[in-house]
């Protein structure tokens, strides 16, 4: 798939007036989530960022943004350097500069295992000694049919799977949870930002709506 298809592609996928409602949903799980595996400080590169649902939202040093598609450009705040880059690529610009890099639902999108393998590879080439690698996806456990309703979902992946191959490439798996978020933020979490703090502050509800998986992995010192 090319830059330009890609570019269609999103367009079809995430309706423009629905951004607004997913930027506030995603304002939410960064500032009373995420925020905790990084400091302000930190160099913080978001991969396959989108339309910058994360990279905006958080609070960092140095924020860098990767995507192949060259509308994400338009959506991103005037702190984040984006970078119209091959994610299994990143090393060649921005080895050794990350605290953190964070990915959401991408993973799923990469062609096969081999493709897979590359990218762990080069995220660990570009973290710092002792940094960490997020990883937000959906889990094959959960999503069973779902899963490949989505034209470019390629590689079916679950909490054990993906935390096995991290091992495997000399990760340590910091934190591992099978469910944390639902699979779409549309009609799933309300928008107001009490009802979606009001889902992160109750992990057991995750074990009903959760069908996402979150791992920390972190790069040996």
């Amino acid at each position: 798939m090319d830059d330009k298809d890609l570019a269609a592609l999103y367009r079809i996928r995430f309706e423009q007036q629905e951004l607004p409602r997913k930027n506030a949903i995603w304002r939410v799980i960064c500032q009373h989530y995420l925020q905790r595996y990084m400091s302000s400080g930190d160099t913080v590169v978001d991969v396959a960022c989108g339309y910058g649902e994360f990279i905006n939202n958080i609070s960092a040093g140095t924020k860098i943004a990767i995507d192949l598609n060259p509308e994400s450009a338009a959506y991103l705040n005037d702190d984040v350097d984006f970078r119209m880059l091959a994610a299994t690529e990143m090393a060649s610009q921005l080895e050794g500069r990350a605290n953190v890099v964070f990915t959401s639902n991408f993973l799923e999108h990469l062609p096969d295992k081999p493709s897979l393998e590359r990218l762990l590879e080069q995220v660990m080439l570009t973290l710092k000694p002792g940094g960490r690698f997020l990883i937000l996806g959906p889990n094959l456990r959960y999503l069973p049919g779902e899963y490949w309703d989505f034209y470019d979902h390629h590689l079916g992946l679950t909490h054990l799977s993906l935390s096995e191959i991290l091992m495997l490439k000399g990760y340590e798996v910091e934190l591992c949870l099978p469910r944390f978020l639902p699979y779409t933020t549309q009609g799933v979490l309300p928008t107001h930002p009490f009802f979606v703090r009001a889902y992160l502050a109750f992990p057991p509800i995750w074990r009903f709506m959760g069908k996402q998986f979150f791992i920390v992995a972190r790069k040996a010192v």
